[in-house]
């Protein structure tokens, strides 16, 4: 008779359960997409946020529905009727059988602004109970480019785990190899519909080739959003300076105080070869009740490397303006010659 299959503890079957697939792909329906565009340009310049809902399949992330938060102000009770409108709304797409599954949330941006240490939060507190989620970013005055200035944005694994433990000091970050770059992962978005919306978008096609998006492509106007992005440019420039000021009046006590603390230890050490020779017991040399053996506190570097990347940021977005505006210009140039 064959032996029964030993019998396995929850916490043996947890143990071996297989790690989900990383993140590849979000996939967005078309629907979503036009509801985060629609809600963000309604109340641009105002920054907006609202809630994905959708599911987590393998390493694929599909959203396939969203709603808008109310506008928020510096008001616990306001908040606290945010809250509620949340699982309000929740429960209302549950009862009508619509997917209700938290995969994250979208905002909207002012030129790419959007590295923050709030967002970080915000991250921090959707990972407590969502494994995987991210965060889609809209940039109504960049879309206006004629570009879709859409992003999906997750935290680093190894960025959370300095978080959690706020080791964002030179050594841990020697140790982990970690640089300003590896704070977000972008994650492809894949826009889908289904087969019945993609008819029915074909049907409303225009008989002409072009369309007013493509006429909007063709603006020669760049100055004011190069303007706001340079001026952006120039605060981050600022602030990076002043971060580097912290760092620089650190160094410079840490310097003092090592000065201070070889002072100290030659006097004590002439101290005790004055003891000794007198027959007297020598002194410790070290005095941990001294305040100038106390260490001094190396400040963080998460605002140094926000800033930097944000930095990246607004130079990326001027030079792809700034490349796409010659390309245009060229472009009228050769047909006003003919």
């Amino acid at each position: 008779m064959a032996n029964p299959a030993p019998t396995r503890s929850f916490l043996q079957v947890a143990s071996t359960e297989e790690v989900a697939p990383p993140l590849r792909v979000v996939q967005i329906e078309g629907l979503v997409v036009l509801k985060i565009i629609k809600h963000c340009k309604e109340f641009s310049p105002a920054l907006v946020t609202g809630q994905l809902l959708g599911l987590d399949v393998g390493s694929i992330l599909e959203v396939t529905n969203c709603f808008p938060f109310p506008i928020r102000e510096e008001d616990e009770e306001i908040e606290a009727d945010g809250a509620n409108y949340q699982l309000e709304m929740m429960r209302c797409l549950r009862e009508v059988n619509v997917d209700n599954n938290t995969v994250g949330w979208y905002q909207s941006t002012l030129l790419g602004c959007f590295q923050t240490v709030e967002l970080i939060e915000t991250f921090m507190n959707y990972q407590e109970n969502i494994r995987r989620c991210v965060c889609i970013i809209y940039d109504p005055s960049r879309s206006n480019q004629g570009v879709l200035a859409l992003k999906a944005l997750k935290l680093s694994d190894s960025f959370m785990e300095l978080y959690r433990n706020n080791n964002f000091v030179g050594e841990k970050l020697r140790e982990k190899n970690f640089s300003w770059m590896d704070i977000f992962e972008e994650i492809p978005i894949k826009v889908s519909n289904s087969a019945l919306i993609s008819a029915f978008m074909t049907g409303l096609e225009a008989e002409t080739p072009v369309s007013q998006c493509d006429f909007d492509r063709l603006q020669l106007s760049a100055n004011p959003f190069l303007e706001r992005n340079v001026e952006f440019l120039i605060e981050c420039m600022d602030d990076l300076a002043l971060e580097q000021q912290k760092f620089q009046f650190h160094y410079r006590n840490l310097s003092r105080q090592q000065a201070q603390q070889q002072a100290w230890l030659q006097k004590r050490r002439s101290d005790n070869m004055a003891r000794k020779t007198a027959g007297e017991e020598p002194l410790p040399e070290e005095d941990p009740s001294n305040p100038i053996f106390k260490p001094i506190p190396e400040p963080s570097r998460l605002d140094s490397f926000l800033i930097t990347n944000q930095i990246a940021n607004y130079c990326n977005q001027i030079n792809g303006v700034a490349g796409q505006s010659f390309s245009r210009l060229y472009l009228m140039k050769a047909l006003h010659e003919k």
